[in-house]
């Protein structure tokens, strides 16, 4: 089969044509996506956990954590084992809803520059719910959506449910409202707001199954402040254990409502998490008893590289893995590809879509990633990193260590690596965009 592909790089467009072969893992093939007759049109819910690392997901590893329920969820479709996002909250998701690097929007920090850059560009953004809208879909927001400026509406949402700042479990004296649709609400003590937040996904789901649908479902978990949940027991020392646990039964929820709306099997549920784990339960969230490197606000693997998941039970072969390097900004471009939608001409789009290698084809995969935070970025292929300092770095111990090589070094393989990596980085031009000020803060209720 033969998969086009356009990629644009400021005013080039260049069209390749490549031969699909296969690559991705997977227990059975799976037949490829038709948008014009023969398959139906997918529905999407993305969940997007907060601050949640690999180290914390039971099938990538961890050692102290039990998800049975997300774990169920890759068995039942694919599991991705390189997906970076980046190191914070509101340009990770920038990335995810706009396909497009943190320098092209001003999204690159949590600080107020970069939330200010982002609106003030606002006309010239194209968010994936717009996108998603040409092909008849109703889209929904749900949950967390802070640093990202204005109100989902604005940025093509039909409905949402909305809490400001991070952390948003149980009502407090400095955080007592939360917004539907905007509508200012009372947030009543004793309501735990993730139960409050599903109630709206499911009821949204209900009241528009009968066309194809899009949620972005913005989970509190597990941000900080870790508070008891409603299972939590009384005498219970590990909090944070009982968040990542109510997470797992949140997705299980998610997923029994799904099949008892008879929409299951023609719904994509994309599972990952905005940025690695916080910095102070980094050592918590080991796998085969070692720490990753780094944690949240770092450019270090542990501050971006997430979990990702992705199940479609009538499209993705059960129980298959991908290794390919996927960037957040290719979620526009993959899930505008198995909606049939166009993408947004004029804008540099970023992303690479993964859309065949869901289906069990090949695709085309990224050679490199991109990851910036504030002022500070890095450019990473399958062997080595490059940062914006010129500091190159060994990648083959990572997530676990990342092996600083000497600018001398004689080693030919890790030279040619330098050389790669230093034209990508003179092709993007990072330092010649729109970037905010800060590298590596969090938001006020991040504590």
């Amino acid at each position: 089969m033969k998969l086009f592909w356009c990629v644009r790089q400021r005013s080039l467009c260049l069209c390749v044509t490549i031969i699909a072969l296969g690559a991705c893992a997977a227990t059975a093939a799976a037949a490829p996506a038709s948008r014009v007759g023969g398959v139906a049109t997918p529905n999407i819910i993305v969940v997007l956990a907060d601050d949640l690392g690999i180290g914390n997901v039971g099938c990538y590893g961890a050692d102290a954590f039990k998800t049975p329920r997300i774990d169920a969820l890759a068995a039942s479709g694919m599991r991705f084992g390189q997906c970076y996002s980046a190191p914070n909250c509101g340009p990770s998701r920038a990335l995810m809803l706009t396909g497009r690097y943190g320098f092209r929007t001003g999204m690159t920090g949590n600080d107020k520059t970069a939330v200010k850059l982002l609106r003030d560009g606002r006309a010239g953004e194209m968010m994936l719910p717009r996108i998603l809208k040409s092909r008849g879909y109703a889209t929904a927001s749900a949950g967390k959506w802070s640093q990202i400026p204005l109100d989902p509406s604005d940025w093509g949402f039909d409905e949402y449910i909305r809490t400001d700042g991070s952390g948003a479990y149980w009502s407090t004296p400095d955080r007592d409202t939360y917004r539907v649709n905007g509508e200012e609400k009372a947030w009543k003590d004793g309501v735990y707001m993730p139960d409050l937040t599903h109630d709206f996904v499911v009821d949204f789901i209900s009241r528009h199954k009968e066309r194809p649908f899009y949620v972005h479902y913005a989970l509190a978990h597990v941000h900080t402040k870790i508070l008891p949940t409603p299972d939590s027991t009384a005498d219970s020392s590990d909090h944070f254990a009982d968040n990542i646990a109510y997470m797992d039964k949140l997705v299980g929820r998610l997923l029994a409502d799904l099949e008892r709306l008879g929409v299951r099997d023609n719904t994509l549920v994309i599972f990952t998490g905005d940025n690695g784990v916080h910095p102070k339960l980094g050592d918590l969230s080991t796998i085969g008893g070692r720490r990753l490197s780094g944690a949240k606000g770092t450019l270090l693997e542990g501050g971006s590289r997430v979990p990702l998941i992705a199940s479609w039970p009538s499209r993705i072969a059960a129980g298959s893995t991908c290794d390919d390097l996927v960037s957040f900004t290719d979620f526009v471009p993959a899930l505008a590809e198995l909606s049939g939608a166009e993408m947004p001409a004029g804008l540099v789009i970023d992303g690479r879509s993964f859309a065949p290698q869901l289906l069990g084809e090949a695709g085309t995969p990224r050679e490199w990633l991109f990851v910036m935070l504030g002022r500070h970025w890095y450019v990473r292929d399958a062997g080595w990193k490059l940062t914006d300092k010129g500091e190159l770095f060994d990648m083959r111990d990572a997530p676990f260590a990342e092996k600083p090589v000497p600018a001398d070094a004689s080693d030919a393989e890790a030279a040619a690596g330098r050389g790669k990596l230093a034209a990508v980085l003179a092709e993007l031009d990072p330092a010649s965009g729109r970037l905010g000020e800060e590298s590596g803060k969090h938001d006020k209720h991040d504590k």
